[in-house]
């Protein structure tokens, strides 16, 4: 008999597009709240076949991959050996690829990553682990790469295929061009594939070239394939590969030929997908006024219409015949919608004094408020909301911004050096905290692995802060509500993070509880590629709720805006606040204090504009796009969600 957990969130394969709604997709799916809880399922599933290859005493063979996504999957593993008694001495691994060329000791190698976040904390015997080698001569390679092919099939074939999926479509590292009858063998990566992976290396020059990788073929020949996607990223590839058609173009839709793969999405990677991205295409809607506002946004954009100009017929040809039929007609339809986005425009965010708030998004009083503006890196606050930030200060506010991290690790090695050298032209060391010579020294003759010394770590930092004292500096800001917090979950020396920690939660509840505010600010951007801004977020969500029985948080709203990645849709914006032509240099300029983020960014997704362009042309867009639906025209917008924790 099942468990109740297992009832409740089977993945086992069922028949793609059997009901209406998913008619359009060819390889089942089960969408998560998020990618903690659809972790645990796949490792429960991995952990459930492991047992009974053990009752039947045979071998377990796991298909094993890389990367970010199945990374709670592996930590779930590690628990269930540690506390729940699980053996993978039954267990054979074979790994899906690796860099080539790539050393086993790199800590950019996939050797590295296997046993930091598996191997080394289960009972699996050596002799059954399997990662291609990417020591491996390139005159050997071909050999090699028949060898690891035939391993897998003496094995008997791999019981279960775990994989991820890349934003070209690549599942392992077959990128778009593979073949469906490919096998194990060498690939040379897409561009794209190597600027997601830059963030991991200090930058795309850094990337290899090239790869090992298992192939199409090989992967398809598994019993049983579970693929995982997580955020925003993915969502377009994720539609493209679920409803798409099978093509070398996009390797990953060859899985619509196997008859025993599952798709794990969270949400965000299931966004794009018809059934939640236009749903009244597909079925009957639970009209909530976001989804009203989305479908007529939709409309509006499809038919090149305003919302007051459309018409019975736009919406009896575009599937929306039932709204229409619940709302009466188009035209009061129309004008209840055009009242509800016209409300959430306002050029005061902390609420106009000695106005009627009932259709206002903020409320009048207090006329003054206390503010927190969280930035989970140093330039965040800037980037995302520099316009909103001077209208609170011109208005009076008692706003604190406060920096989550220190953002050392952004820093490019190049960078500190030349602050470094110019510190020890200039200043007398033995009265500083930081023998800037050892600085140099180090910086000159850093290894490829190595990481950053104590010194060098304090010097990127310094060199974050003192860009932000001077752009908030520049917006108006006293220094004094300047708040540094350089949380330890950050403070690695490292690209890869420590987990959150009560620690973490324990400075953010503090800084909450000296300033009390009414609203506070802070980054919705999940779609961050190194995915700090996440961590940071879930740190304030956890500290709110702590605080929450607190008399003064009955007055505390939280706002939440986005980052250099994504913008909120036309139905998520509940604050759009209006930027002119002079507030929009002005944030121009704010942002180009950050000099350390200027022209060579570290982190900067899959967009190769710096943050300042990003910014201006999103909130631009923003602006256009309220514009198009027959609303006030503006020079810029920055927009924010509330959220209700």
């Amino acid at each position: 008999m099942k468990s109740d957990l297992e009832r409740k969130t089977d993945i086992s394969y069922e028949s793609a597009g059997k009901f209406e709604e998913t008619r359009f997709e060819k390889i089942h799916n089960k969408i998560f709240k998020n990618a903690s809880e659809a972790s645990l399922i796949v490792a429960h599933e991995i952990a459930q076949l492991i047992k009974s290859k053990q009752t039947e005493n045979k071998a377990c063979i796991l298909g094993l991959a890389t990367g970010s996504s199945p990374i709670k999957v592996y930590e779930e593993l590690v628990r269930m050996h540690q506390e729940d008694g699980l053996s993978f001495s039954n267990v054979v691994a074979f790994n899906l690829d690796e860099y080539y060329p790539m050393k086993k000791e790199n800590h950019h190698s996939y050797h590295h990553f296997m046993h930091e976040h598996l191997f080394n904390h289960i009972d699996i015997k050596p002799e059954n682990i399997n990662i291609p080698d990417g020591t491996v001569q390139a005159d050997a390679l071909k050999q090699y790469c028949i060898d690891y092919e035939n391993k897998i099939k003496i094995a008997g074939g791999l019981d279960f295929q775990l994989l991820g999926i890349g934003r070209t479509g690549h599942v392992g590292f077959n990128e778009p061009g593979s073949h469906i009858n490919s096998g194990t063998r060498i690939i040379t990566l897409d561009y794209i594939t190597r600027v997601d992976a830059s963030s991991d290396f200090n930058g795309i020059e850094s990337v290899p070239k090239r790869a090992l990788t298992m192939g199409v073929s090989t992967i398809l020949k598994s019993k049983r394939i579970v693929l995982m996607a997580w955020g925003q990223n993915k969502a377009e590839i994720i539609k493209r590969t679920i409803q798409g058609d099978r093509s070398p173009d996009i390797p990953a839709t060859f899985l619509q030929n196997h008859d025993n793969t599952t798709f794990v999405l969270d949400q965000s990677a299931a966004s794009e997908l018809t059934r939640f991205k236009t749903p009244w295409l597909v079925q009957d809607c639970n009209w909530t006024l976001e989804l009203k506002c989305k479908a007529i946004v939709w409309l509006c954009l499809k038919t090149n219409r305003s919302i007051l100009k459309l018409t019975d017929r736009d919406y009896n040809n575009n599937g929306m015949s039932d709204l229409l039929a619940l709302e009466g007609s188009a035209y009061d339809l129309n004008i209840n919608m055009f009242n509800v986005l016209q409300h959430t425009i306002t050029g005061w965010p902390g609420g106009k004094p000695n106005t009627d708030d009932t259709n206002r998004p903020e409320r009048a009083n207090p006329a003054k408020k206390r503010i927190i503006l969280f930035s989970p890196h140093p330039d965040d606050d800037v980037i995302s909301m520099g316009g909103t930030f001077s209208k609170l200060i011109r208005q009076g506010h008692d706003i604190h911004v406060v920096y989550q991290t220190s953002g050392n690790i952004a820093v490019t090695n190049e960078e500190a050096l030349k602050f470094a050298e110019v510190c020890n032209d200039f200043v007398d060391t033995e009265a500083t905290k930081i023998d800037f010579q050892s600085v140099i020294d180090f910086l000159n003759n850093k290894s490829e692995n190595q990481m950053d010394s104590p010194e060098v770590r304090k010097l990127k930092g310094l060199i974050r802060r003192r860009e932000s004292y001077a752009a908030v500096r520049y917006i108006g800001l006293n220094e004094s509500n300047i708040h540094f917090l350089d949380m330890p979950f950050y403070e690695t020396g490292l690209i890869k993070k420590n987990p959150i920690h009560a620690e973490d939660i324990a400075i953010i509840k503090a800084i909450i509880e000296k300033i009390k505010p009414h609203q506070v600010f802070a980054a919705g951007d999940l779609a961050d590629p190194h995915g700090t801004h996440e961590v940071c977020l879930n740190a304030i969500f956890a500290a709110m709720a702590d605080l929450k029985p607190q008399p003064f948080m009955n007055d505390c709203w939280l706002w939440l805006y986005r980052g250099a990645w994504h913008e909120w849709g036309i139905h998520e914006i509940d604050m759009a606040v209006p930027l002119s032509p002079e507030e929009v240099m002005l944030k121009r300029h704010a942002i180009l204090y950050h000099q350390s983020q200027k022209d060579r960014v570290m982190f900067q997704g899959n967009d190769s504009r710096e943050f300042w362009v990003r910014a201006e042309d999103r909130n631009k867009h923003t602006a256009k796009l309220y514009d198009d639906l027959g609303l006030a025209e503006y020079e810029a917008i920055e927009a924010f969600k509330r959220f209700d924790y």
